[in-house]
């Protein structure tokens, strides 16, 4: 992920825009696909909704964050030695019931892959 965003500074500044556009440009549209996350999820850290505060959620093993009551299957599949990435969030996010079979996260997924990929983007930005 911090080689694409490399890749598309880059070509940003050699086509003479700011980086800071590039990257306000792509903030803006994780945020914007996050709107279907956040009757949810919140953003505050330790702040639990029906489901888990997704601050700092990038790096952390899946059914760990302090505080939330996860199904068995999320707790025994961040036992496998899984960690929430940009791979495997990109895969739950495109079909939670497919890589946790009976986790209790109702949304069927999100569809587009760039939409995964600037929601991922934005939560990579959600930490201390």
């Amino acid at each position: 992920m911090r080689h694409t965003i490399g890749l598309i500074l880059g070509t940003a500044l050699a086509l003479g825009l700011s980086a800071n556009t590039v990257l306000a440009d792509d903030h803006a549209a994780g945020e914007a696909v996050f709107k279907k996350c956040r009757a949810c999820h919140s953003i505050e850290p330790g702040k639990k909704r029906v489901g888990p505060s997704l601050f700092g959620v990038v790096g952390r093993t899946p059914g760990t964050a302090e505080g939330f009551k996860y199904s068995p299957s999320m707790i025994a599949y961040g036992k496998t030695g899984a960690v929430w990435d940009d791979a495997t969030l990109d895969s739950y996010l495109a079909s939670p019931r497919k890589l946790v079979k009976k986790t209790r996260m109702a949304f069927p997924g999100i569809k587009g892959e760039e939409d995964r990929k600037a929601l991922i983007e934005y939560l990579e930005t959600l930490h201390d």
